[in-house]
Parts: structure tokens; sequence; C-alpha cells
């Protein structure tokens, strides 16, 4: 049947009480937009298409998802959810789908069970609408299920225009705003809304009240007490969404044989991969595409981002981006590791090293106070402290090469691009311009004079 299904995504709201400029569904969960969860449902699902209606900074939504771009149906003035249905419909009916899904994209942690369990409703009952439905403790915000006597769905109702007198006591019963429809059973009612409610908007919902009037067969699915499928509307219903995945995805990564620590403050995003075994202590954020092998061992206040870490060891305060770290290196405390950082087998960056677009080859050592930018360096180089690569001449950014052995001393400067040859020494203090052959001593600076009685700071 999936293959006979399309997808629509509402995704045109300012998001007014988000109390910001950018579209409501590219606000973060985990370091991911909202609509990047709900995408990646339906991509898991396979439907036939996928249309995606935009409105409110239509240019964000573009350069978050290139891939989409072409999926997107401009709703220039958002007048309600049915409008949008509307928008969309020529694009619907051109796909040749004879069914078709409705979702919010302010919804993004429904799963792919509970879709397939929608899709699987219309078709096993052969309906014509079908809503995935919520039981809540408190529904005062929610749009209200109205059921007639012989307990059919007739009716969802908005909060502020439900009225018991006229449509009963609330039952808890509410519409999760995920639908199923038959397309044919769409053409005699979609075009039907009104914008008789409070908002003067055109509302989805209507078209449940429609349909029971056209004697359509209408079927709710029960998903529970299941808050993650509310909307998110205000920063607070954010955070709270995010709180209920960081546990959803740390419970899961503790039963497949990770150790977390201090579980309450480690958020590890969707895209992360950590095999068992690996070892993190909190507060610690892992994001992006990162890949965590068997025997890492990570310590507390750490961030990583879309790195590679293999049996590696990172120590507190240690900022790890866009970088891969072998098995037995050392990283930290207070290292920074930037973009294009590559750290072979049993090296090791201490605190306050910063290393930028770098190879530091197996066994080599930056402990302290240290910036390695744009840098080729062997195995068992030893770098001093206080030593930066003079990797930028204000245009353009040049190569280090150290080669294999090289002992670096204190306070040096390597003006790249430069290459300091196999078993090379740097003396401490050194300015060096020029490449350094083999085996060789190089020491650049000036001599020091000591002027007896000159000392301006002593009072005759």
């Amino acid at each position: 049947m999936v293959g006979n299904t399309c997808a629509l995504v509402l995704a045109a709201g300012k998001g007014t009480r988000m109390r910001s400029e950018l579209p409501k569904v590219l606000h973060e969960l985990l370091g991911k937009p909202m609509l990047w969860y709900l995408l990646s449902t339906l991509e898991r699902v396979k439907f036939k298409n996928k249309f995606l209606v935009v409105g409110h900074g239509r240019e964000h939504l573009a350069e978050a998802f290139p891939r989409e771009e072409e999926n997107f149906v401009f709703q220039e003035y958002q007048q309600g959810t049915g409008h949008a249905l509307q928008i969309a419909w020529e694009r619907i009916r051109a796909s040749g789908s004879k069914w078709l899904l409705v979702a919010n994209g302010d919804t993004p942690l429904v799963s792919q069970v509970q879709l397939e369990m929608l899709i699987s409703a219309v078709s096993s009952e052969n309906a014509d609408i079908a809503l995935l439905t919520l039981n809540l403790d408190d529904s005062s915000d929610y749009g209200r299920l109205v059921r007639d006597g012989a307990g059919r769905i007739c009716a969802v109702v908005e909060a502020k225009d439900y009225r018991p007198e006229l449509h009963g006591p609330c039952t808890g019963e509410v519409n999760s705003g995920i639908y199923m429809f038959r397309v044919e059973a769409l053409e005699d009612i979609l075009f039907n809304l009104d914008r008789n409610n409070k908002q003067g908007e055109l509302y989805i919902t209507q078209l449940i009240s429609l349909g029971a009037a056209y004697n359509m067969k209408i079927v709710g699915v029960a998903a529970g007490n299941c808050p993650e499928l509310l909307g998110i509307n205000t920063p607070g219903q954010l955070v709270v969404q995010e709180e209920f995945l960081v546990r959803k995805r740390i419970d899961h990564l503790i039963d497949k044989g990770v150790i977390i620590r201090n579980r309450q403050q480690v958020r590890i995003g969707p895209e992360v991969e950590l095999e068992a075994g690996v070892d993190i202590t909190g507060p610690c954020e892992i994001y992006g595409k990162s890949y965590i092998g068997q025997g890492t061992v990570i310590d507390s206040h750490c961030v990583i981002r879309s790195s590679r870490l293999s049996g590696c060891k990172v120590l507190s305060f240690s900022h790890i981006e866009n970088s891969d770290i072998s098995n037995d290196a050392v990283v930290g405390p207070f290292s920074r590791l930037r973009p294009g950082t590559v750290l072979e087998r049993e090296s090791r960056i201490g605190n306050f090293v910063e290393i930028k677009n770098s190879r530091v080859g197996q066994g080599s050592k930056a402990s302290h106070l240290s910036y390695i930018g744009d840098t080729l360096m062997g195995n068992k180089v030893n770098v001093g402290a206080g030593t930066i690569t003079c990797n930028y001449d204000g245009r353009k950014k040049h190569k280090t090469i150290i080669e294999d052995g090289v002992f670096i001393g204190s306070n040096s400067a390597l003006v790249a691009p430069v290459k300091l040859k196999q078993g090379s020494l740097i003396g401490a203090g050194s300015t060096i311009t020029m490449d350094v052959p083999e085996e060789s001593l190089a020491v650049a600076r000036t001599r020091q004079k000591n002027l007896p009685g000159k000392n301006p700071l002593k009072k005759n």
C-alpha cells in the first residue's frame, strides 16, 4: 500500500510562539532540525512521493534541506492547515497516489511504527479517513475528538472552539495532527472548508466533520498517552521533547552496552554511532555523524562533533570537531581539535594545545600550550611547550612539514612554508624560516646581552 501513498508535510508556519525569526521546523533537537526527524522517518517508510508545504523562511529550509527543494509547495499566505492542503492539491493529484498521509513538521518524534499503524488501519478497515489519536491527562490545548452515540468519530474540534454543552464532556481523546486520507474521498470535501472558527482559518480538522456528513468511514488509531506526538509550538515544548529524546537515546545506548556515567548530563545526537564498551562520563555532548569505537574513554566536560574516535582516551574539557583519532591516542585535558585533524596511534595532544587541518604521526606528542595548523607531522616528534606554526600570511595558508624524530624546543615559531627534516632539533626560542636539514641543530635567536648595573627598575 505504501507504494501507492504520498506524504504531505506541513512546514510553512512562522512559529510565532517560538519568539524567533527562524522557521519553526528548523529549531533543533540534539543538534538536528525538528523537520529532519520527520523526514528521516518518512524516508524509512518509503512513500511513493513526498511534498512539503513551505512559507515563512523557505530560503532557510532550502539551505537546510537542498535535496527536498524540488518537493516544496509554496504557501505565500498562511491561512491554516486546510489551506495548506488545498495549495498542495494539484501536486497530490498529479502524483497519481491513491492515499495521502498528512503530518505536521513540528511533530518530529512520530515513529515509523506509528505511521505504519495508521497506513495499515485505512487499508484493513477500508476507511476513507484515519487519524492518529492520543489520550492525555491534560488535553486543554489540543483538538478534541467528538464521537456520536454509536462511538463513531464525527468531528475534531479545536480547543478554542470546544463547547461541552454542544459537543459533550471532554474525554481526553485528542487529535495528534497526523492523518491518512483516501485521495478520491478528498475530491468531494476539501474545497468545502470554511472559516467559521475563532481563528478565521481553514482547518484540516474540519475534514472530519465534512467526511462524517458524507457518510465516509472514519477510524481512529489510538497511540495512547504518548506526549512525544504533541506538536512543538513554544521553547518550553521544544525543551520537553528534546529531554524525552535524550532519555530514549541514552536508554537505548546503555542497553546496547555503552557505559554512560552521570547520564542526566550526557547528550548524544541521533546520527552518532557508539560501539559497546565505550565509557562516557557526563557532562558530555556528542553530535553529528560521529563514530565512537570500542574501548574509547571520554571524560567529563567534552564536546565532540562529526568525528571518529577509535579506542582512544579523551580527557576532560576537550573540544573535538571533524577529526579522526586512532587507537591509544590521548587528547586533553583542555585540548581543541579543529576540522581536518588526524591523530595516529599513540600520539598525545595535551593541555591548551590546538590542532587544525593537521596529521600527527604515531607516537608524536604536543603536550602543552601549542598551536599546530596545516601541518604534516611524522612519527615520534616532540613538540615543546609554546610552539606555534605560523601558517597564515594574511592571504594564504601554508604548509609545515615535520619529519620523523624531530625534536622542537619550547617557545619556537615555525614560519610556513617550511620543512624540518628527519632527526633535526630546533633550539628553544627559535623562529624558523628556512628548511632544516636531517640530523641538524637549528638555532634562530639573537645573542643574549647582559648589561651590569643597567636594571631600569632598580633605584640608585
